[in-house]
């Protein structure tokens, strides 16, 4: 059970953190430009830093594979 793995170079910040989040709980100024949209998908860095929002899951992991990145789900 106390099998150690490698999860990668989080120090270097390669990984980042795929998160649903509800509109609702956006600023104002977003939910304006999402109007009739529910959810959206965030790209948080390590440091909980967002760096970006799109309206699918899967572009979410997209973005941050083409940038070099490793995605990894968040609840």
């Amino acid at each position: 059970m106390n099998t150690k793995h490698e999860i990668g170079d989080i120090e270097n910040g390669n990984t980042v953190y795929i998160r649903r989040v509800e509109t609702d709980s956006l600023p104002a100024e977003i939910q304006e430009q999402v109007p009739g949209i529910s959810s959206l998908y965030a790209v948080h860095g390590v440091d909980g830093e967002r760096l970006a929002l799109v309206r699918e899951r899967s572009l979410a992991f997209m973005l941050a594979r083409q940038n070099d990145l490793a995605p990894v789900s968040v609840h």
